[in-house]
């Protein structure tokens, strides 16, 4: 899909360090910019009664959805999906300060494999556990579900891919998505058609670059 790198810089209008994350020429995650993959893990889990949670979380990048996964204390397993290797051995060496030990926290496992190929297959999204089904599915990846990384991606936004998901949810079980667009009419109807229940929350965020606010979307369905 492109060249990954890493990166830290001194952000000169603020005088503190940032990581980013770019593939190719892609800007796809910035430690300047958290909030609302923060509250993609806490939105979802919100819709989530009683304790003993078992979640997944597909797309690594900087950490901030993991861990505030791992924040909440109802939460008792945690399965990273990544698909790129790199991204986890930054966090296995601890490359990233405000995310040190999630590699090492005992209730989270971070695994390589393309997502959207485990949702299509029988074993599931736990090699370890075949079939295994989980309370609720968080997946920040693409940049939104109509602007992909890989072209092999689209399928999953459709109600098809979807339905796909849902076998690996239980029973009531969540479905979260990140999006940087506005709220998408067409992939809302696309969400109603597999889920009872549908939301796309707006999250807005200070932008210290331009002086402003910034948005990002989370989907929900249940």
């Amino acid at each position: 899909m492109g060249t990954l790198s890493l990166r830290r810089r001194l952000e000169p209008s603020l005088k503190i360090d940032i990581y980013e994350v770019k593939l190719g020429d892609e800007f796809l995650m910035s430690s300047l910019f958290t909030v609302a993959e923060i509250e993609l893990a806490r939105l979802a889990l919100a819709w989530i009664p009683g304790t003993d949670l078992d979640v997944v979380v597909a797309g690594l990048g900087l950490g901030y959805t993991a861990r505030t996964v791992l924040d909440d204390p109802r939460v008792r397993s945690l399965v990273v999906v990544e698909a790129l290797g790199a991204v986890i051995d930054w966090h296995e060496r601890e490359l990233l300060p405000e995310n040190k030990g999630l590699a090492s926290n005992q209730r989270a496992r971070l695994c390589q494999g393309d997502f959207f190929a485990l949702v299509d297959a029988d074993i599931g999204l736990d090699a370890g556990a075949p079939g295994r089904r989980f309370h609720a599915i968080v997946v920040d990846i693409d940049h939104t579900p109509r602007h992909v990384l890989h072209p092999s991606h689209a399928p999953f936004y459709t109600a098809t891919g979807l339905r796909r998901l849902t076998r690996h949810l239980r029973p009531g079980g969540v479905f979260a998505l990140w999006s940087d667009d506005p709220p998408d009419d067409q992939f809302r109807a696309v969400l109603s058609e597999v889920f009872g229940r549908t939301e796309a929350h707006v999250i807005t965020f200070p932008n210290p670059l331009t002086g402003g606010r910034s948005a990002n979307t989370v989907y929900l369905g249940c």
